[in-house]
């Protein structure tokens, strides 16, 4: 896998390059279901306005920097896109120096193998991107972490792609208890956990759905499941409630160092190879946004990138059984 990291700090051409070079990809997949299953522009457009109004500036200028198109501005909104599914898990490891690590488990040929580093409306964030504007994990300047996982149920409803939703939290928020706010009340087309970690050690994971209320924990851990196990066929596959364990006992019957915790989730049962059934870990995240720095890992290589220090350029991944 060929990863890319790029800087911008306001959208420009090497955004506008990224998504001509995307877009017919994501076109595809956006179209899907066909056109007519999609929401009109202005639907996307109002929805944003709504819940997100901050990034309407933003959103129109990225549309422009698209190209205008009116399939391309209903892409961005993010607003009911076709259903998707993934993997993942996520653990704060609360010491001295609190992380956020996570495993991304998802299919390698639908994944934007790319880290981007922008001050879009004055606001640093890095992260790895979905969607070109959306992010599946991230940290802004402000020293606020967050990622995400599936919440292991079929319901698909309305609202909006969460990748966009964790881009809204980290362009406005700066704690964990704002971005609770924001994670319980902006509606998301599926369920997802998302869990984040500020600066001053405090974090939460929000249990968002389609069909019913966010439920606001303050749970560590986070896999593929929420408060029960609903979609049995899937957690079995997942082995969701299996990590979660594993990932619980870390925290507290072992009480593993930091570079042990970290370790874990690049082996069994935290680190997948299923990738012919689209849910193999295509790398381990490891935020420290009290520094502003984080990893992206994989077994024997590790990148850096941070705040002060962000290394644009490419890096050459081999990942067994991901070709």
């Amino acid at each position: 896998m060929l990863w890319r990291a790029l800087s911008e700090d306001l959208p420009g051409p090497i955004w506008a390059g990224l998504f001509a070079e995307y877009w017919p990809s994501y076109r595809k997949w956006w179209l899907g279901e066909g056109d007519s299953a999609r929401p009109k522009y202005l639907a996307g457009r109002r929805a944003i306005a709504e819940h997100m109004p901050e990034m309407v500036p933003l959103y129109d200028n990225l549309c422009d920097l698209a190209g205008g198109g009116d399939q391309a501005a209903r892409f961005l909104s993010f607003y009911c896109p076709p259903p998707y599914l993934s993997g993942c898990s996520q653990a704060i490891w609360p010491g001295k120096e609190p992380v956020l690590v996570r495993n991304y488990d998802y299919n390698p040929n639908a994944f934007d193998c790319l880290l981007l580093k922008t001050n879009w409306q004055g606001r640093g964030v890095i992260g790895t991107s979905d969607g070109l504007w959306g992010l599946v994990d991230g940290m802004n300047d402000a020293g606020l972490a967050i990622s995400l996982t599936f919440g292991g149920r079929r319901v698909v409803g309305t609202g909006f792609g969460v990748p966009l939703i964790l881009r809204y939290v980290l362009q406005t928020c700066t704690t964990a208890e704002e971005a609770g706010v924001v994670l319980a009340r902006v509606p998301t087309h599926m369920s997802y956990n998302v869990t984040v970690l500020d600066a001053n050690r405090n974090y939460l994971t929000a249990m968002m759905a389609p069909d019913r209320p966010a439920v606001i924990t303050h749970a560590a851990v986070a896999t593929n499941h929420q408060e029960n196990v609903e979609w049995i066929s899937h957690a079995r596959f997942t082995a969701t409630v299996e990590r979660e364990r594993f990932l619980l006992q870390r925290l507290t019957l072992h009480r593993d160092p930091e570079d042990k915790f970290i370790g874990a989730f690049l082996r069994p049962p935290l680190y997948s190879t299923a990738f012919n059934y689209g849910f193999g870990t295509l790398y381990t995240a490891v935020y420290r946004p009290r520094l502003g720095e984080m990893d992206v890992r994989w077994p024997g290589t590790t990148w850096t990138q941070s705040f002060d220090q962000f290394h644009a350029g490419g890096r050459n991944v081999q990942i067994p059984g991901a070709a």
